[in-house]
């Protein structure tokens, strides 16, 4: 009975001791070491960037290198890159090399329009020299021009003396000149004017329209000097040898001009040349 009483007094205080040093709560079992060790490789397997698919040897040779980035300073610079088969296919092709032409050596006539200065020019050319007037009146209806001008040279030929015409008048005799005179006769000094301005009517015949002389678009010209200085007259020199070279000239003035007539056309105009610019659907040419 006393040894009854002895080991449960023994187990009480045992138990006692126990009690007063367990925790507040139970401590949790510690992880199996292979579990841990599984945990961590996955972890670091996942934070593994994903190997690219390998490319075929072929489309590798292709393919340009990926670039390196260099420290070069404070910022960053591509290296070089090797460049690939299809590099060249954006490439700009190249210009071709430049050429240089000798320019043909230009023949400048004395008043032509590279050499005349604007001022005295008359209709926006310089080679037409001149001056303007104010608008002109006639006596009779019908008369007048809106716009004249006095011109006393064309493209470096003289006039006899200063003709009043409008622009279309004048810029259609520096045509003649060039493209009809020239060509039939060679270099000419000057023209011998007979008439340009005069309000009256047509061949000074007595109720006759209103002659193209009346509005400023004709000009007569009487004769023609020569780079040699010799003047060619329509009446002396028509049927001369110079005077074939007038023919070709006036033949010429066939649709510059609205009208133009000469000798054998009508009587009037023997001893001249009629250039005019009236409008035509056709030009009368005689």
């Amino acid at each position: 009975m006393r040894n009854l009483l002895a080991t449960a007094a023994l187990c009480a205080m045992t138990a006692g001791a126990v009690s007063a040093s367990a925790p507040e709560a139970s401590l949790r079992p510690m992880p199996r070491p292979a579990a841990v060790e599984t945990v961590v490789q996955a972890a670091v397997v996942s934070a593994r960037p994903r190997a690219r698919p390998a490319l075929p040897a072929d489309l590798l040779a292709e393919a340009p290198e990926a670039p390196v980035l260099a420290h070069a300073g404070p910022a960053l610079a591509p290296a070089a890159q090797k460049p690939g088969i299809f590099a060249n296919m954006f490439r700009p092709k190249p210009r071709p090399p430049e050429q240089v032409v000798a320019a043909a050596a230009v023949r400048v006539r004395p008043g032509a329009a590279l050499v005349q200065p604007r001022k005295g020019s008359v209709c926006g050319d310089p080679s037409i020299r001149g001056e303007v007037l104010a608008p002109i009146t006639g006596k009779l209806r019908g008369c007048g021009i809106d716009e004249p001008v006095k011109i006393t040279s064309v493209d470096g030929v003289k006039l006899s003396m200063a003709a009043t015409v409008d622009c279309s008048t004048a810029k259609a005799l520096k045509t003649w000149i060039n493209r009809g005179l020239r060509p039939a006769m060679g270099e000419v000094m000057a023209l011998q004017v007979a008439g340009a301005y005069t309000c009256r009517s047509r061949n000074n015949q007595s109720g006759a329209p209103i002659s193209e002389h009346g509005r400023g678009k004709a000009i007569d010209i009487s004769g023609i000097t020569l780079a040699s200085g010799k003047t060619v007259t329509v009446e002396g020199g028509w049927r001369s040898k110079e005077g074939r070279g007038m023919q070709q000239a006036h033949k010429a003035a066939c649709g510059i001009f609205g009208t133009t007539l000469g000798p054998g056309s009508d009587g009037f105009h023997e001893d001249h040349l009629h250039f005019d610019t009236i409008p035509r659907r056709k030009a009368y040419c005689r």
